[in-house]
This record gives C-alpha cells, structure tokens and sequence, in this order.
C-alpha cells in the first residue's frame, strides 16, 4: 500500500532536519520506495502495513533519530484521494485552503474554534467525511484568529495541516 506521513512541526521553532535524513529513519523502519515531498514534512513510501500500526512505530523511530517528540499522521493514497475529492470550496486565486490532517473527533474541536474566532468574514470551514476544511485569503493564514491555533502546543498531538495544493501534490505523486 501507498502512503504519505504528515510530519508535525518540521522545520520550524528550531526543530530541523534534513528530509534526507527523514527518509533514512523510514527506509531503517521497513518503509519502501520512501521519497520526500517538500521540506514541510511530507513522506511519501510504501509498506504492507495499516496506517494506525505505523504511526507508533514511525513517530518513536522519528523522535529516537532527532531526539525530540515527533507527531505525524499516517495516510493511505486512497484516503488522500477521498480528501481531494471531497474538497468543498471552489478556488479562488487569493484565497489558500487548507485541509487538516488530524485525530479522532479532532476535526468537531477545530470547527467549534472556527465558530468562536472572531474577523473570519472572508474565511470558511466545513466538515466532509471527518475532514476539516479551512479557506482564507492569502497573507492572512496566520494572522487571522482560526489560523493563530495552528501553533497550539495542546494540539501538536491532534493535527498538522497543509495547502490543498500540496495534497494534489502528494496524490500525483503517489500515483
């Protein structure tokens, strides 16, 4: 089977390495045809492994390789494509968005941060098939109240996101 692990926290707030090396710890844990997507943490390879028992397993050779507390997300190229599918909103030129790559139940908890942030008026989120969605005008990912949350140490175990364009990306790829 086909698969992408979203890495956490890579490359940012003084956690660095090279995906090289990233590529190293997988093919060391069995992982084939490993190759790297992107210097924002995208792994893609192949296993005969489910991707709930490769997670555990890739995050501790992760965080023993670089000595620090990796979180990543571990999913199927038929998941990725459903993802792709399911996009809900149509693109606009000045506008990015986003698709969370998170934990159970994790996609209601960033719906209902969505709710309560305040000056989204040109912003959007949704819910398909437990996937959250997220669209905002370019230059204000992080500078609008949903967005400051994606720093949120109490969520660095629940999601990581990405610009729909780099799960294209990934899907293309994978193919």
């Amino acid at each position: 089977m086909k698969f992408c692990a979203f890495l956490r926290g890579v490359n940012v707030n003084g956690t660095s390495m090279k995906m090289k090396d990233v590529g190293d710890v997988f093919s060391n844990s069995g992982m084939k045809n490993v190759q790297s997507l992107l210097a924002s943490g995208n792994i893609l390879f192949e296993s005969p492994i489910d991707a709930e028992t490769l997670k555990p397993i890739l995050e501790t050779a992760m965080s023993e390789a670089f000595s620090y507390d990796a979180f990543l997300f571990v999913r199927s190229l038929e998941d990725i494509e459903m993802i792709v599918e399911n996009m809900p909103f149509e693109t606009k030129e000045d506008f990015h968005n986003y698709v969370f790559i998170s934990g159970k139940n994790t996609a209601q908890e960033l719906l209902i941060h969505f709710e309560n942030a305040k000056n989204k008026d040109q912003e959007a989120a949704t819910i398909v098939k437990d996937v959250f969605y997220w669209q905002t005008p370019k230059g204000n990912t992080l500078k609008s109240d949903f967005g400051k949350i994606l720093g949120k140490k109490n969520l660095k175990d629940k999601l990581t996101s990405r610009n729909f364009n780099t799960i294209e990306k990934i899907v293309n790829k994978l193919k």
